[in-house]
């Protein structure tokens, strides 16, 4: 049985101790029976798929906050994908560490905060009267190998990859007094518990990546690029372009050259991304994955910068 560290301890305790003050159910916090607001978007417009593109012009008003009201929940149904896999994740964590430590409970107690926000993101698209779309069938395919490949080092960082995306998307979503209520409320309730999980996430990653050895980091490397291009590339799914009376295929294409989504995505990840170049994990192969995602500056793209 491994015995946590003093240092794990102690933040694993400071974070027990913020999440009895600062933990929400969102079943009693968010009032589900109030109606949606006519009008208005259920994310910031210029962050669509299509924003700044001739789709976007063609779709007109109405179907543009439509666009927004599908997307959201396709983003929605992706966290409740990513999130099942990260509680496995941690489960295999912890599964053979000493449960009366801090950071095995604290673990637990994330585990709990996780749960809870599936059922969140999943209220909410109920309430938006959208399908859960989730990831396509080769990603939960691929998320089934995958999870069995992330250990530690790459199901920390792949955590930390997906949480700071959606943080920076729902920090800008909870201050714009233009949105549906309900968007904001749930933003707010996600953002204040996923800063336990970042940092906790981040201390962890950072323990571990230190310790290991060239081929470990290699390995991680890889399967981190991977789950990153999985996650990054299925955000939206296709149906959604259907439910607005796009040819889907076509719509896909446009969204994946539309330099605004592209430079959102980048927008998004690039604190994550700086962090974990600066701790080396983009690097070899996997950076390749990194590029074709669309995470990677221009001149990164374009090839000036040598893969090492």
């Amino acid at each position: 049985m491994t015995i946590a560290p003093p240092d794990r301890e102690r933040t694993a305790e400071r974070l027990l101790r913020t999440s009895a003050k600062h933990s929400y159910d969102p079943l009693t916090e968010i009032d589900w029976e109030a109606p949606l607001v006519e009008g208005r978007p259920f994310a910031p417009p210029h962050r669509s798929s299509l924003y700044g593109t001739a789709l976007w012009e063609e779709l007109g008003e109405e179907r543009r906050i439509e666009l927004t009201r599908h997307e959201t929940a396709s983003v929605a149904s992706v966290g409740v994908w990513f999130e099942c896999l990260l509680i496995r994740v941690l489960m295999r964590h912890i599964y053979d560490q000493d449960p009366t430590t801090k950071h095995v409970q604290y673990a637990l107690t994330e585990i709990g905060d996780e749960t809870r926000h599936s059922v969140m993101f999943a209220r909410m698209i109920d309430k938006f009267g959208c399908p859960a779309y989730g990831p396509d069938r080769v990603a939960r395919l691929l998320g089934r190998s995958v999870v069995l490949v992330l250990r530690q080092i790459s199901g920390f960082a792949g955590a930390l990859f997906v949480e700071e995306i959606l943080d920076a998307l729902q920090r800008e979503a909870m201050a714009d007094e233009t949105l549906q209520p309900l968007s904001r409320q749930v933003s707010r309730i996600h953002v204040v518990e996923e800063a336990r999980h970042i940092r906790y996430a981040k201390q962890e990653l950072a323990r571990q990546w230190t310790a290991a050895g060239p081929f470990a980091r290699a390995y991680h490397r890889l399967v981190l690029g991977g789950a990153v291009y999985l996650a990054t590339t299925r955000l939206v799914h296709p149906g959604v372009y259907a439910a607005v009376g796009l040819d889907p295929r076509r719509a896909r294409r446009v969204a994946a050259r539309n330099p605004h989504y592209r430079e959102t995505l980048a927008w998004a990840a690039g604190k994550v991304v700086a962090e974990l170049g600066e701790l080396g994990m983009i690097k070899g192969p996997g950076r390749r994955l990194w590029r074709r995602a669309g995470l990677l500056p221009q001149a990164d793209l374009r090839g000036s910068d040598p893969l090492v």
